[in-house]
Order: C-alpha cells, then sequence, then structure tokens
C-alpha cells in the first residue's frame, strides 16, 4: 500500500492486474506504452498500478475489442480524464478524428465485400 493524498490507495504489480482484469502482462505493457494506461515505478523497477486501474484497463480494453484505434481511445479518455478541459474545439477536432475513421472503415467494409464476392463466385463455378 502507498500513501497518497492523505488516504492509503492499495497498488499492484502489473501482474496483479493482470489477475484483476483478464488482461495479459503483454497487452497491459501495449497500453502503457501508447499512453493510455499509467504506472509509477518502484525504487526495485517494478510497474505499480492504482486499483482505479482495474477499471480503466477494462475500459480500454472493451473500445478495442470494438474496433476503435488507440489513437482514438486516447482522446476518448483525455475527455474522461479532463471534463473541464474538454471545449467545443475538442468535440470538433474530435469528430473530424472520427469521420477519418469512418472513411478507414467504409474502405475496409468495401474491400470485404469484393473479397467475398470474389470467394462466393469461385466457390458457384467450383460447384458447377
Amino acid at each position: 500500500m502507498s500513501k497518497s493524498s492523505g488516504k492509503f490507495e492499495l497498488t499492484m504489480k502489473i501482474g496483479e492486474l493482470a489477475e484483476h482484469t483478464g488482461i495479459s502482462t503483454r497487452m497491459l505493457r501495449y497500453y502503457e506504452a501508447q499512453g493510455l494506461l499509467h504506472s509509477t515505478r518502484g525504487s526495485n523497477g517494478y510497474r505499480y498500478f492504482q486499483t482505479a486501474d482495474i477499471e480503466r484497463a477494462r475500459t480500454i480494453a472493451s473500445l478495442i475489442r470494438s474496433g476503435l484505434p488507440t489513437r482514438l481511445i486516447r482522446v476518448v479518455l483525455s475527455a474522461a480524464d479532463r471534463p473541464a478541459d474538454w471545449t467545443e474545439a475538442c468535440d470538433s477536432e474530435f469528430a473530424a478524428l472520427l469521420r477519418a475513421e469512418l472513411t478507414t472503415l467504409d474502405d475496409k467494409i468495401a474491400c470485404l465485400s469484393r473479397s467475398r464476392d470474389t470467394v462466393t463466385a469461385y466457390l458457384e463455378r467450383a460447384a458447377r
């Protein structure tokens, strides 16, 4: 346990965070490298996380599973971390990022549709 801001707060090593969340230590390190999750380093060099990081890591994993890229997850988490700093300019900037992501998704869908059509055509030809 560590004392911070006048109260005791449980800290845990990365393996313990992995156990609490079901997320591999490798992925937790990736989240940290992407600036999505933050740890403090002990004098022993170990990473230490707070109990609040359990829910944050779960949120990140959920957003990644939903297909949101880490660059957008960083913006979402930033808005949640500092709601007072979130302005209309931030909203329009985020909307621009989302529009670009939508275009990327539409391109991927079109590519997958072409691939599906090619596979379907081949299967129809092979069935004859």
